[in-house]
């Protein structure tokens, strides 16, 4: 009788393990196919942070991004994830890069923050702070190459990505948090706060904006990026010559939004939509400068 008891355990227990192995099995499956993974990750200061993950097939150990969304957030009105932020995660997955999204507006119950003037989360505080838990909880994981892990970031999303990799005006105590980030691309940046202060960058940051952008100017972060040589890491800035807001959108019809707190003219009235050719240039551009 102890004896069929035994095997009866036995016979549950490699049940057991064989469900808990097909099931392993079947998230790695759903991860390789390009599905984003929901996680969520601790902050120092509290909380937890909501973040989007794509990864690409296989064991790694793999390079890494952390991708900050615009003022909107990171999903649509319907509250699935936004089909940009999907379009860059699954090809750059495919590139062989594990890109985290971190959702700063729903993580701290706020909505969109396009319309807002005074924001309670800000680009150059929490949202660095958000970039920074990002990159941290990347490098702990087993399948991610620290010293790899590179920051980009779309409009205000961008505009945290250049103070997330401001130069420090001295030098700073020994982090826990692993290496640095090693480049940066942001995507048609608000540059007028940064130039007044000065900024400049400690890793390679790649701008890019439309000549026709007419929420972000790109003569202003021309003049940043120029104010910035001699004493930064290296910056490159490409201007697109009839490119707008949104340009590198899959399938976006240009269309005039109303309403916004930032707009180049102070009218809040700004056009947004895609532009293949800017569009083209950037997914050749930006998967080329992570893999200098």
């Amino acid at each position: 009788m102890r004896a069929i008891f035994t095997l009866l355990i036995a016979t549950a227990v490699a049940i057991s393990a064989g469900q808990i192995l097909s099931i392993q099995v079947l998230s790695t499956h759903a991860l390789a196919a390009g599905s984003p993974e929901a996680v969520e990750i601790p902050q120092k200061e509290g909380g937890r942070l909501k973040a989007m993950l794509f990864r690409p097939e296989g064991q790694g150990p793999f390079p890494a991004v952390v991708a900050l969304h615009n003022c909107t957030g990171l999903n649509n009105s319907g509250g699935t994830l936004g089909s940009r932020y999907r379009d860059w995660g699954e090809r750059l997955a495919k590139n062989g890069y594990v890109v985290l999204m971190p959702d700063s507006n729903s993580s701290r119950g706020a909505g969109s923050q396009c319309a807002t003037r005074s924001r309670s989360i800000r680009a150059d505080r929490e949202r660095v702070a958000d970039a920074d838990a990002a990159r941290a909880w990347l490098q702990s994981q087993s399948w991610v190459v620290p010293d790899r892990v590179a920051l980009m970031g779309w409009a205000s999303g961008a505009i945290a990505a250049l103070w997330a990799v401001r130069a420090r005006p001295q030098p700073q105590p020994q982090s826990n948090d692993g290496p640095d980030f090693r480049s940066a691309v942001a995507f048609y940046p608000g540059c007028r706060r940064l130039n007044n202060a000065a900024w400049s960058a400690r890793v390679p940051t790649l701008i890019l904006i439309g000549r026709a952008d007419d929420q972000a100017s790109a003569a202003v972060c021309q003049q940043m990026v120029a104010g910035a040589r001699g004493r930064s890491a290296r910056v490159e800035i490409h201007v697109y010559p009839n490119a707008h807001h949104d340009f590198d959108h899959p399938n976006r019809p240009l269309q005039l939004r109303t309403g916004l707190a930032f707009s180049a003219d102070g009218s809040g009235r700004v056009h947004s939509g895609t532009n293949p050719a800017a569009r083209a240039d950037a997914l050749k551009r930006v998967p080329e400068w992570f893999s200098r």
